[in-house]
């Protein structure tokens, strides 16, 4: 995935009046204002509202459904292989985002998260901040793509985390 397709989506998403977050490696890099590493795919937060429209956007990019099903997360893919991860959230009334797990139950992104912005390739996006990011890289092993994220976000940031 890279950085001139990560704004090719966000641009078109945009265009539909669909507001999206970075997460991941991405959203991480986005903080940074630098690409740091290759990245495999984009991981997005959207409002699952907004799922249909999204789905349809994408299909008009080449993205077709790879696994999973709203209201859970779901991953699409086109034929070049590039793979969006799509985590759709409901809107709680004090601004979290409540994510509905594969494995059942929820987890909340807590409001503050969606204040985070960086660049891509000079354009601004909408991130899940530092804090946040650390936060979704807790209860699972970690990879070296992590870990390196991890880092990044403690030397920039200082959120201890490694």
């Amino acid at each position: 995935m890279t950085a001139d397709e990560v704004v090719a989506i966000l641009d078109a998403l945009e265009a539909a009046a669909i507001d999206a977050w970075l997460d991941g490696g991405w959203g991480v890099d986005a903080l940074l204002e630098e690409q740091t590493r290759a990245h495999d795919d984009l991981d997005l937060v959207v409002a699952l509202d907004d799922v249909p429209r999204l789905r349809d956007v994408l299909a008009g990019r080449g993205y077709e459904m790879l696994g999973g099903a709203p209201p859970e997360s779901f991953e699409l893919v086109d034929a070049a292989g590039r793979q969006i991860d799509i985590h759709p959230v409901t809107w709680a009334e004090n601004g979290d985002g409540i994510y509905r797990m594969r494995e059942g139950g929820t987890w909340p992104y807590p409001a503050r998260g969606f204040g985070g912005r960086g660049t891509v390739a000079s354009r601004p996006v909408r991130c899940l901040t530092a804090e946040i990011q650390v936060i979704t890289h807790a209860g699972y092993e970690l990879d070296e793509n992590d870990r390196h994220d991890l880092a990044r976000l403690s030397e920039r940031f200082g959120t201890g985390r490694e």
